[in-house]
């Protein structure tokens, strides 16, 4: 199969019938073989009733059905699992991404080579208190990656089918695929420009929580991208050189009484913090040999109750 689209919904009833329609005309003019896979995130509105009756007049169409809503990047790992395309295309449900962008992106993985072609909507029709937090969160993300993209948490991009069988996502991490791929091993990451639609129907899911979980969620994945399957190398590290420098320190207090005659060591400020750093430097050793033993026995964080399928298991 050529293409797998997926579409994560969350209370997109009125946008679904008329996204799908974008889409199957774009493709049916292709000759590309492909599949839509569309996950309701636990909707309370008809988005399954939608969702069901496209499938009565597409058998392209798959889908399933959360218990409850698990969020976006639930959604997408799902849809990951269950794409055979050799590339995947990934949409939002909102209308906002425009489906004329999928010939573009699908030659940028196919004949350019890309892992990961992230879209880049540089004309945006959202309200500036979401642009400007956006271009702060992308500037610090770029610095601090080292991956040169625009627009990282677009939600209109390529993948090669390997990539996405190769990483998880899970939490929010949504947000930061590209860091995920990049430091899965897969180097040749690209952008593309392209269209920004307002949105038609309903309203953004995305609150000033989520400007508030940004920096939080930012710090989260740096750490599990780099120590999630080695903490050791973190808190071992750092609780060495803190029970190092408490070693070091009552040492020279100890020297000091012994040969130079200096007493009440135990009255000096310097004495307290050489046996603090010696406990903090013992606890975070600690600390990383019982995160070493917890990642190495973690069971899979991506377990989510599917109330419904299409077609039925």
């Amino acid at each position: 199969m050529n293409l797998s689209l997926i579409i994560p919904a969350f209370e997109e009833a009125e946008s679904l019938a008329l996204l799908h329609k974008q889409i199957t005309d774009v493709l049916n003019d292709s000759s590309l073989s492909y599949e839509i896979i569309m996950v309701d995130d636990g909707s309370r509105d008809n988005t399954w009733e939608v969702i069901s009756k496209l499938y009565e007049n597409d058998q392209h169409l798959k889908a399933i059905k959360f218990q409850r809503n698990y969020g976006k990047a639930a959604a997408l790992n799902e849809g990951f699992r269950l794409a055979k395309g050799n590339v995947v295309i990934t949409f939002d449900a909102d209308l906002q991404d425009d489906p004329a962008e999928i010939p573009a992106l699908y030659k940028m993985i196919v004949e350019e080579e890309y892992d990961l072609v992230s879209g880049w909507k540089k004309k945006r029709h959202d309200p500036i208190s979401k642009r400007l937090p956006s271009k702060l969160y992308n500037k610090v993300l770029r610095v601090m990656s080292g991956i040169k993209l625009h627009d990282m948490n677009c939600g209109l991009k390529a993948y090669k089918n390997e990539v996405i069988k190769n990483i998880e996502v899970y939490g929010e991490m949504h947000r930061f695929i590209p860091v995920i791929v990049k430091r899965a091993g897969y180097y040749r990451i690209g952008e593309k420009i392209v269209n920004h639609r307002k949105r038609q129907y309903g309203k953004s899911k995305y609150g000033i929580e989520r400007y508030m979980r940004g920096f939080l969620d930012l710090l989260s994945i740096m750490f599990v991208t780099r120590f999630a399957r080695k903490p050791m190398h973190l808190f071992g590290l750092l609780g060495s050189l803190m029970f190092l420098v408490g070693f070091v320190i009552l040492v020279y207090l100890t020297v000091t009484k012994y040969v130079y005659g200096i007493y009440h060591m135990t009255e000096r400020p310097l004495f307290y913090f050489g046996l603090l750093t010696i406990i903090l430097g013992t606890q975070l050793f600690l600390t990383g040999f019982i995160a070493e033993l917890v990642s190495r026995n973690a069971p899979d964080r991506n377990q989510y109750l599917i109330d419904k399928s299409i077609p039925e298991n």
